[in-house]
């Protein structure tokens, strides 16, 4: 069947998100706490999360139930399109099907609305006043900005601060919804100032960021912190993107080989692909999660237990990593900068049931320009990791003459990232 673009009415917005916990090869080793290295219990969470979300993070429920008051927010955006990039396919000359799902359509215009709006509700809901959290490109900052805004919350924001350097428009989205944006490493923490004193010219990590938002949560009452990728709850809050898909896909009588999403912490990617995963384990669908040489977790980082975050505030998470402690060099995907990745996904990459890849900066954007002058829509740099292997596969489709269905998550739009385009259509970016 040739249609372009596949649509869903908006009361078929999934009414449960998929748990990925029961379905996992093997147990996914336990969080141990930060001073003694023993299991973390629920109540040693309650500092910074409300109790809802904490019961999310630990369920062994396969289907957890979307309140209501979340699906109507969902309803602004959601159902998203599943889109046909036949004008890429035709200009790579590729007998592969390439299908996309365009997250670029929420207000933020990136996938991250998708937890955000639920955080922000259970907190409300919990009474919460005030949320904390960090960004790196300021996509998960804009959202949750919005989504505090939707349900009455004050939302501070620790923006890396070599993204709040090179992305002032994400600020400036941040703010018009509310939300308050420092850079970071700052002078608002204890975390911030030790970092600076010992390197005033630091360009700041998710780490430090992540530590610097945990810190502001503990001070202040009526606060808690709020995560945008790595956590269990997190990533299941976004499966409303793969759910989506499967039902889209179903009704073109389409099913993929190939499924492709851009890996920083793991949220977007793991929204389109948990989904799959049981098929992809029955009927061999290859799962590719792609990330930046510069910033190599999944394929260049071991796998043990780490801190979340560069303070050592967090639990202890059995993950690959780099490292708490590692500062990644400044590339424009300031999404994909994080020095771990979340447990769940790092389980699959270790069974060999999901293919880790990395690739550098300048093939990404070569990338982006390609899909931009092809399908139109100017991608984010994180997607752009995406579309280099999506590209990459179907070139290999064409090689091997093989007509494969390939699919990525189109994770948010770059119309908020023109500098990064600008240094790479004037010859000023470097790969790392």
């Amino acid at each position: 069947m040739n249609v372009k673009k596949i649509l869903l009415d908006e009361n078929e917005v999934p009414k449960k998100w998929y748990n990925i916990l029961p379905d996992l090869p093997e147990p996914l080793p336990v969080p141990l706490h930060p001073a003694t290295e023993e299991p973390v219990k629920p109540e040693d969470l309650e500092p910074i999360f409300p109790k809802a979300l904490i019961k999310q993070e630990m369920s062994s429920e396969r289907w957890i139930r979307i309140p209501e008051e979340v699906r109507d927010v969902y309803k602004i955006w959601r159902p998203t399109p599943l889109i046909r990039a036949e004008r890429l396919e035709k200009a790579l000359n590729t007998p592969a099907r390439i299908y996309f799902k365009y997250e670029g359509a929420s207000p933020p215009g990136s996938h991250k609305p998708n937890t955000a709006v639920a955080q922000a509700y259970y907190n409300a809901k919990e009474g919460v006043e005030r949320l904390t959290t960090e960004t790196g490109a300021g996509q998960w900052g804009s959202a949750l900005s919005f989504a505090c805004k939707l349900f009455e919350l004050k939302c501070m924001v620790y923006m890396v601060k070599v993204s709040y350097m090179q992305k002032p428009y994400r600020r400036i989205l941040m703010e018009t919804w509310g939300g308050k944006v420092v850079p970071s490493p700052s002078e608002m923490t204890e975390v911030g100032k030790k970092v600076l004193e010992n390197d005033p010219d630091n360009p700041g990590s998710l780490g430090i960021a992540i530590s610097e938002a945990i810190e502001d949560a503990a001070k202040h009452e009526n606060t808690k912190y709020s995560l945008g990728s790595v956590l269990n709850h997190v990533l299941m809050h976004q499966t409303v993107i793969g759910l989506e898909a499967k039902k889209q896909l179903e009704t073109i009588g389409e099913k993929p080989d190939v499924i492709v999403g851009c890996v920083g912490g793991g949220s977007n990617f793991s929204g389109l692909c948990y989904p799959f995963i049981k098929e992809a384990q029955r009927e061999g669908i290859r799962i590719i999660a792609v990330e930046p040489k510069a910033c190599p977790t999944l394929t260049g980082g071991e796998y043990k237990y780490d801190y979340g975050d560069s303070a050592g505030l967090t639990p202890l998470l059995k993950m690959f990593t780099l490292g708490h402690t590692f500062i990644p060099p400044p590339i424009h995907a300031g999404g994909l900068r994080y020095h771990g990745d979340a447990p769940t996904l790092c389980l699959l990459v270790k069974h060999g049931i999901i293919d880790a890849k990395a690739v550098t900066q300048i093939p990404t954007f070569e990338a982006g320009v390609l899909f931009a002058r092809t399908e139109g829509i100017v991608p984010a740099p994180e997607t752009n990791h995406a579309i280099r292997a999506v590209i990459d596969e179907a070139i290999k489709a064409r090689e091997n003459g093989e007509e494969k269905v390939i699919l990525f998550n189109f994770s948010g739009h770059g119309l908020l990232d023109l500098q990064a385009y600008d240094d790479y259509l004037y010859n000023k970016l470097k790969d790392t």
